[in-house]
């Protein structure tokens, strides 16, 4: 997912492709886990916030068609990702939690170079553009060792490098840190802050944004419609938590916020 060929996909720019769903449901089993989203994201940096069960991984796959609503419909830089799938997926990237979900070939290089297959690059022109692209994102000399050997925080760079290569112009990532140990949280953290492309980042706890630095854009929480349970509980004190922060930086820096409910 997110490898798809570089064509208008490859203009990065400081603004952000219109992302909108319209009247979105989701039932899965017959369960309803999103129910008549309405919603159109535009920033640079947004952040989602919920915790396991919200329905925000959910949410993040409908960005590129890798789940389509029930009802409803999705647009990305006005394309339908239930007609349009393969144009949308050369405009959205998609870093999963778990690295390992996405690296499909034996070497660092060749997980880059898979990316760049469709280019019509020559053999030497590739190697300098997979060297280049892995020591950009802090794997310089890395192209010949093993995919499977690499450390957590080399895999999600990996991953995340092979993804930048097909040039995407929005890269959604679904809590690309929650695996990884404090310091390659933190590195990771670090590149996905500095990329000048548009990046909707999926997250547990509003610590990860402030270490990511998306909190000069926008945050939405998703949050389960039952209320009754401990679940549920916990999720208010933690959206109350995360409003107050809010709150305190809107007053220093401008920041737009919104509540997405599901269930």
């Amino acid at each position: 997912p997110g490898r798809g060929a570089a064509g208008r996909a490859g203009r990065v720019t400081m603004g952000g492709m219109d992302v909108v769903l319209d009247q979105v449901s989701l039932r899965i089993g017959g369960r309803p886990v999103l129910d008549r989203i309405d919603l159109t994201l535009t920033e640079r940096r947004v952040g989602v916030v919920g915790l396991n069960g919200s329905g925000k991984s959910t949410l993040a796959r409908l960005l590129n068609g890798l789940v389509l609503p029930t009802s409803g419909r999705v647009l990305v830089d006005g394309l339908d990702t239930r007609r349009q799938a393969a144009q949308v997926r050369r405009r959205v990237g998609f870093v999963f939690t778990d690295p390992d979900a996405q690296i499909v070939m034996p070497t660092a290089g060749e997980d880059v170079a898979f990316s760049l297959r469709r280019n019509g690059l020559g053999r030497e022109e590739l190697r300098q553009r997979v060297e280049g692209i892995l020591a950009e994102h802090g794997l310089a000399g890395r192209a010949d060792a093993p995919a499977h050997l690499l450390s957590g925080g080399e895999k999600q760079l990996l991953a995340l490098a092979s993804v930048l290569a097909t040039e995407p112009s929005l890269l959604v990532c679904d809590e690309p840190t929650t695996l990884l140990d404090l310091r390659n949280r933190n590195l990771v953290a670090h590149v996905l802050a500095a990329l000048p492309h548009q990046v909707i980042i999926w997250v547990k706890t509003r610590g990860v944004l402030t270490r990511c630095h998306f909190m000069a854009a926008r945050a939405l929480h998703v949050r389960l419609g039952r209320r009754e349970d401990a679940f549920a509980q916990a999720a208010d004190r933690q959206i109350a938590s995360f409003n107050r922060e809010i709150a305190r930086l809107d007053r220093h820096r401008g920041f737009g916020e919104q509540r997405v409910t599901s269930g």
